[in-house]
C-alpha cells in the first residue's frame, strides 16, 4: 500500500474545498516530509498550511489551506498510522505468537511492536526497534502514556529473554522518557527460572527508582500453549512460586506507598489463583492502572456487581416480582470459574427464582495451561457444551470475540456456535452492571 494514501476526504472540510481526492497521497506539510500520523497532526495545526500531494496519475501538486488553528484538515488515511505498523525485531523466549497453532488467519501471526500504537491503543512495546532520535520525537509530540514490556532491567538477562543484542539499554531509554515527562506503564512477564526471585526484586526496585516516570508495573505469568515444539523450555509458576511473587509485590507496595503515594506494582489475578489466595480488596488496586493486563479484573467485577445490586435492589426486585423464574448458562475459563460461580451464587440469593449454571471450558485449542476466558474458542465451546445447557441463553465475556467482530479466535462465528448449541449467545461487557443485567435478562 502507498505511504500516505488518502482513503477518505470529509465533505465540507478544508481538504475537500482544496480539491484533494481519495486515492491521492500526502507527501509533505509545510515543507516537512510526513512519516506518520503524528508528523501529520503536529505540522497541520497551524492556520496556514501548504500540503504537497501526489495524485493517482503520479503528478505532484500543492494545496494552500487557511483554517482555524488546530482545526482538522479532514483527511483519513488508508493506514491509520500513515505508514505501516512496525513489526517486532525480537525473538522472545515467551512469545505467545510463536505458540499459536498453524492454519489460523495470517494477521494473527503479525508481531506488533510499534510505540506509536502503544500511545493510540495501549499496546505494550519493548523499545528495541527504535533509537534515541525516535524517542526524542515521541517526547516532542507528547505521546503519553507509553506502555513498555520491560520484563527485566538486568541488561544481560533482558537480552537473553528477548533474544536481541540491543535490548539491554531499557533503563537509559526510560530515562529519555523521564526527562521528557512522558508517563510509562510497565509490564513484567514472569518466567520461572529467569526473571523471578532476586531478578524480579531488582527489576521492581529499578523501576520504582524512576517512579516520577513509571506510574505502574504489572507482574503477569507467562502464557504457555501446547504448541511449544523446538522453543525454549518454560513452565508455569508453582503454588510456592506464586506465593513468593505475591509476597515480593506486597513488600514493594508498602515501600511505594510512602514514596509515590500508590502501591505502584501489582500482581495479575492469575498469581492469586495459582497461590490459592483471595485477590486483594478493592482499595488495594488504587485506580486499577493495569486492568488490561488482568490485574484486578476479578475484584473490580465483584465490587461493581455488589454496588449495582445494592444501589438498584428495590427497583430490580420490583421488576422481577414474586413469580420471577429464569435459567441462564455462563461459560468461562478455569482461572475465573470459582470466582464467577461464587458471584452467580450471590446474585441467586438476591433474586429468588434465578438459576445459573457456570460451565468451566477446558482450553483444548491452545492447551489446558491456558485458563483465561478471553482465549476460549468457538470450537471448544461447541464441543464441551453440547447437551449440557439448562437454558436458551449462554453468556460469554466479550473478550472471547475479536474486537468489533462476532468471531472467535478459531474463526468460528457466534452464529455458528448458536446454531450448533441451539441457544442464543450474548457477549457481555466486562462491567458489573452489564453482568447483572445480562443474568437477569436485560432488566
Amino acid at each position: 500500500m502507498k505511504k500516505g494514501l488518502i482513503s477518505y476526504v470529509e465533505p465540507g472540510s478544508a481538504a475537500y474545498e482544496g480539491g484533494i481526492l481519495p486515492g491521492d497521497c500526502l507527501l509533505e506539510v509545510n515543507g516537512h516530509k510526513i512519516r506518520d500520523i503524528f508528523d501529520y497532526r503536529y505540522y497541520s495545526t497551524e492556520e496556514f498550511v501548504t500540503l504537497l500531494l501526489r495524485d493517482s496519475d503520479g503528478e505532484e501538486y500543492a494545496v494552500d489551506i487557511e483554517k482555524d488553528q488546530d482545526e482538522d484538515i479532514g483527511l483519513t488515511f488508508a493506514e491509520p498510522l500513515i505508514d505501516a505498523d512496525r513489526g517486532c525485531c525480537n525473538n522472545c523466549i515467551f512469545c505467545f505468537i510463536d505458540q499459536m497453532p498453524p492454519g489460523m488467519r495470517e494477521t494473527l501471526y503479525f508481531k506488533d511492536d510499534d510505540t506509536r500504537l502503544s500511545f493510540l491503543t495501549g499496546n505494550y512495546v519493548t523499545l528495541t526497534n527504535i533509537g534515541r532520535n525516535e524517542l526524542h520525537r515521541l517526547v516532542k509530540y507528547r505521546l503519553s502514556p507509553i506502555n513498555i514490556s520491560v520484563h527485566s532491567t538486568n541488561p544481560k538477562l533482558r537480552c537473553e529473554m528477548l533474544r536481541h543484542k540491543g535490548a539491554g539499554d531499557i533503563m537509559s531509554k526510560i530515562g529519555i522518557l523521564q526527562k521528557g515527562c512522558i508517563t510509562v506503564n510497565a509490564q513484567i512477564v514472569l518466567c520461572p527460572g529467569y526473571n523471578d526471585g532476586e531478578e524480579l526484586e531488582r527489576t521492581i526496585s529499578d523501576l520504582l527508582s524512576v517512579s516520577d516516570c513509571v506510574a505502574s508495573v504489572s507482574v503477569v505469568p507467562v502464557g504457555i500453549t501446547k504448541y511449544r515444539d523446538n522453543l525454549t523450555p518454560l513452565r508455569l509458576p508453582t503454588k510456592e512460586e506464586a506465593v513468593g511473587v505475591i509476597d515480593t509485590v506486597r513488600r514493594f507496595q508498602q515501600k511505594a506507598i510512602g514514596q509515590c503515594g500508590t502501591r505502584f506494582v501489582y500482581a495479575a489475578d492469575e498469581f492469586y489463583i495459582y497461590a490459592g489466595i483471595s485477590v486483594p480488596e478493592y482499595d488495594e488496586y488504587d485506580d486499577f492502572p493495569q486492568l488490561e493486563n488482568g490485574v484486578g479484573m476479578l475484584r473490580l467485577l465483584d465490587f461493581q456487581v455488589c454496588e449495582y445490586i445494592q444501589a438498584n435492589k428495590s427497583r430490580l426486585l420490583a421488576k422481577t416480582g414474586d413469580n420471577f423464574s429464569r435459567k441462564v448458562d455462563l461459560a468461562t475459563g478455569a482461572a475465573a470459574y470459582d470466582f464467577i460461580k461464587k458471584l452467580c451464587g450471590y446474585i441467586e440469593n438476591v433474586f429468588k427464582g434465578l438459576e445459573t449454571r457456570v460451565h468451566l471450558i477446558r482450553n483444548d485449542f491452545f492447551g489446558e495451561t491456558i485458563t483465561v476466558a478471553g482465549l476460549i474458542t468457538g470450537g471448544d465451546l461447541i464441543k464441551q457444551l453440547k447437551g449440557s445447557l439448562i437454558s436458551d441463553t449462554l453468556l460469554i465475556t466479550e473478550n472471547m470475540l475479536r474486537a468489533g467482530e462476532n468471531v472467535f479466535l478459531d474463526d468460528v462465528t457466534a452464529e455458528q456456535a448458536e446454531s450448533e448449541l441451539h441457544t442464543h449467545i450474548t457477549a457481555v461487557p466486562n462491567t458489573g452492571s452489564e453482568f447483572v443485567k445480562a443474568i437477569l435478562g436485560g432488566i
